[in-house]
């Protein structure tokens, strides 16, 4: 867990708060005693919010996209079991 700054300290020191994000991860500041926001860093704020692919993008970008698939069902007798 990032350090925790009290509201005061965190406006009073923006800058070294800032810096913190940027080399030791997550900032938490506290109003009143009790968390009210994280500060982060570009980095660990493109990780959360990076979108996700989906099944259907996946497969349209594949190196495989647009190769024919054969797909016809083989048409021959099947074979005889015994039950």
């Amino acid at each position: 867990m990032g350090h925790i700054w009290q509201l005061q300290e965190a406006k009073n020191k923006f800058s070294k708060l800032v810096e913190k994000a940027q080399y030791e991860g997550p900032q938490f500041v506290t109003k009143h005693g009790k968390e009210s926001v994280v500060v982060l860093s570009v980095e660990e704020y493109q990780k959360i919010v990076k979108p996700k692919s989906n099944l259907f993008h996946f497969m349209q970008n594949s190196p495989l996209c647009g190769i024919s698939i054969d797909i016809e069902r083989d048409k021959s007798v099947s074979r005889e079991i015994e039950l």
